[in-house]
């Protein structure tokens, strides 16, 4: 694989490599896909949280037979 970086990119990488911040231009490229990796995580862990928000909102009052569904599912843990 062939990346091509516009010359103020590949003067940072130097400049990584140059301080001693990093060693090779794998290591750079290697800190930048774990960055992204943990904010896809994150974002992910905001999308569950958002939908178990939403969840719970949609649950309130919702009853099945007269029994509410934070009963049942008290009782389904039971």
């Amino acid at each position: 694989m062939t990346i091509t970086l516009r010359p103020e990119q590949e003067r940072v990488v130097q400049r990584a490599i140059e301080t001693g911040m990093y060693n090779s231009v794998e290591e750079v490229l290697d800190s930048a896909l774990e960055s992204i990796r943990g904010r896809e995580a994150l974002a992910d862990l905001r999308r569950s949280q958002v939908a178990g928000q939403r969840i719970r909102e949609l649950r309130k009052g919702v009853t099945l037979g007269g029994i509410s569904v934070k009963e049942l599912i008290e009782e389904g843990r039971e």
